[in-house]
């Protein structure tokens, strides 16, 4: 551990502590998480093999699906395991490099999953409200250009935040209590002003999250709208159906990171220990959670998943034959 009086511009190790406070129950507290992260990690895994191998699905909204499912394994895997390691052996030492490397992760995987729930949304707006549009409007070429614009936006958002971090003097301690390095934490650690830090790590990614909730807001209230004028029951059921996963997805992502973010900004009395807990599992029950609804909402998603379980059923049958 290191605690000294002079000027450390980069330590070598930083501590991290997992969840203080409860140190006696990391072990308890490691099986749920650890259950939590494999279901999530196969239900995203599955959903985007699905995806991929149904030709059926090969649209722009289950693409964009596909996106939300990476992200969701990319930012619970830049997570979960090296809390788990702090449960499991105490492997509380990481990096600088490792620890800055986490830092870009998991905000840049936060900031870009708001970003394509608001494409999303758009996607969900032309289908409705433009449908005789949507194959002209959503190409394949659009497609991607909007993944390329949603990961260059993150990417140009978050990177500052590195060097940001590493300007800073460190020179009190390299203990970080929490299980996960964040861009906050680890700046709180500095001997310098971090009032820049403290600016552009909240205004900048909040305003840009912002801004994809008012989209998303607009998007939907013109899609309500059109859908309550549609003359037809059936369509009228199935387009709310469609709408009904994304919304429940939605308000998972954005109820569990605000309530995440304000409390730690904002709620000073809120204590330090079920914070941290609420922030390791933001990132793993949001995850857990999207493959679940888009299965049993969406009945695409259920008939393709069943024809690719009967497709591997089928090889595992002729492979043990063979």
């Amino acid at each position: 551990m290191v605690n000294t009086n002079h000027t450390v511009f980069h330590p070598a190790v930083f501590v991290l502590l997992g969840i203080p406070g409860l140190e006696r129950y990391h072990t308890w507290l490691s099986i749920p998480l650890c259950f939590i992260y494999a279901t999530a990690v196969l239900g995203n895994s599955v959903l985007i093999l699905v995806i991929v191998t149904e030709h059926s699905l090969h649209e722009p909204m289950y693409m964009f699906l596909s996106m939300l499912a990476g992200s969701d394994i990319l930012l619970s895997t830049t997570i979960v395991p090296k809390a788990l390691a702090i449960f499991w052996f105490h492997a509380q030492d990481i990096t600088f490099d490792a620890c800055m490397t986490q830092v870009f992760f998991v905000h840049v995987t936060s900031v870009g999953e708001s970003a394509i729930l608001m494409v999303m949304a758009f996607d969900r707006y032309v289908a409705i409200c433009a449908p005789l549009r949507y194959s002209t409007i959503l190409t394949t070429p659009m497609v991607c250009g909007l993944a390329l614009a949603i990961f260059l936006q993150s990417f140009c958002i978050i990177f500052p935040v590195i060097f940001l971090l590493k300007r800073l003097p460190f020179c009190r301690t390299n203990v970080i209590p929490h299980s996960y390095c964040e861009h906050i934490g680890v700046a709180k650690l500095a001997c310098a002003d971090i009032t820049v830090n403290i600016w552009y790590g909240f205004s900048l990614p909040i305003l840009t999250v912002l801004t994809d909730v008012v989209l998303i807001a607009v998007s939907y209230t013109l899609i309500l709208w059109a859908i309550f004028r549609m003359s037809s029951q059936d369509a009228r059921q199935k387009a709310l159906n469609t709408c009904g996963s994304h919304l429940c997805v939605i308000l998972i992502f954005y109820f569990s990171s605000f309530f995440t973010v304000l409390t730690h900004r904002f709620w000073r009395n809120f204590p330090c220990h079920v914070h941290i807990l609420l922030a390791n599992l933001y990132v793993v029950v949001p995850p857990m959670l999207n493959p679940i609804v888009y299965g049993v909402k969406m009945k695409q998603i259920r008939e393709a998943a069943a024809h690719f379980f009967m497709e591997i059923k089928k090889w595992f049958s002729l492979f043990s034959l063979g």
